[in-house]
This record gives C-alpha cells, structure tokens and sequence, in this order.
C-alpha cells in the first residue's frame, strides 16, 4: 500500500534504532537511515508531551539542505514518564536500576512523538501509552541490566525483551510505540500526506 503511494519518493529515517528500522520495514516503508547529531537537551519545567514534540522537531530540522529536497524525513523520539519524572536512556547500571526499581509496581507512560517532513511541511504527533509493571525483585532487575544492557532504551527498559515477558501486567495503548514507533497512527500520517501530495 504505502510503496505504491510513495511512487520512488525517497524516505529517510533519522534514527539509528534497531527497533525503529524494524518496525518501518513492517508497514511496508523502503528507506535510508541517515543521523544527525542533535542537541537533545531540554527545559524540566515543559510538559513531557511538548518536550519529546520538540526534541523530535529538533531531529528533523537537521534535515534541511539541498540533499535532502523531494524527501520525506521521519524522526522520532520516546520519553518514559513515571511519577511526574522524565526517565531518558541511562548512562550507567546505577542509573538503570534506579529507573527500573521506580517503575516496580506503578504505571508509567511512555510518549513517542513522530516528525514527518516532506515538502516543505512538518507534521508531529505525540503517542501515548500507559504501562503498568508488577513488581520485580532486585536480582530480577540487575539479570536484566547485565543480560541485556539497556542504556540506549528510555526508561531502561524494552518491551520486546525478557522484561517485558514477566515483568508488563497491563498496556493501555500502543504496544509497537512502547517499542519506539506508534506504526498504526504514523501509517495513518503518511497516507493521508501522500494523499494529498
């Protein structure tokens, strides 16, 4: 379907996650990977849902010389959310079992906002899922750390690993955006901008 409403439009994908180049090949989306560095800082005080909008946006303005004319640009970013706190991608195991130990037992969200550009024009959208988590005990938790190292996952975890086949009780939304890319909603997005192209 999308391979026919892209016609040969190139499609770049500005993010280097294993995850989110599996899950665009799935909806059918022949692309490139091309990164760009990119200043992911942000202001604590904004709204989680404003901050990974921006962060997504920040990611896709890298993508504005001559190259890249006639593409369609996607990048993407998640924030884990959890008691009023922003967990990002650990720096170290410390980090990541603070993390993990503060989702034991709660539910947290997990936001991805998607950046699509293509023709001159930007569209975001910001995903959102809450998942809940049954308490884990400190050597289930460090198991995980040292087995599957986590320092490149939001919130210090993935959903598609060991953790998430005993440690998720209950999800409230998108499974594929806790992964790292809401695949319905951004096949939504690009066949109603392809659409209109």
């Amino acid at each position: 379907m999308l391979k026919d409403l892209l016609g040969g439009i190139r499609v770049i994908l500005g993010s280097q996650s294993p995850r989110r180049k599996e899950l665009l090949a799935k909806i059918g989306v022949d692309f490139e990977v091309i990164v760009k560095e990119t200043d992911e800082s942000y202001d604590s005080n904004e709204k989680p849902e404003n901050i990974v909008r921006s962060i997504a946006l920040g990611k896709i303005n890298c993508f504005d010389g001559r190259e890249f004319d006639g593409a369609l640009v996607i990048t993407s970013d998640t924030i884990v959310v959890c008691k009023g706190m922003i967990l990002g991608k650990p720096v170290d195991k410390e980090e990541a079992f603070r993390m993990l130990n503060m989702l034991q037992g709660c539910t947290h969200e997990v936001m991805t906002a998607v950046a699509i550009a293509y023709n001159g024009e930007v569209r975001t959208f910001v995903e959102n899922t809450k998942v809940a988590f049954d308490p884990l005990t400190e050597a289930e938790i460090s198991f995980y750390i040292e087995q599957y190292q986590p320092y490149d996952k939001a919130g210090a975890y993935g959903i598609q690993e060991w953790i998430g086949f005993v440690g998720v009780k209950r999800l409230e939304g998108s499974y594929e955006n806790v992964v790292g890319l809401p695949t319905a909603r951004l096949y939504k997005e690009l066949k109603e901008i392809l659409s209109n192209k």
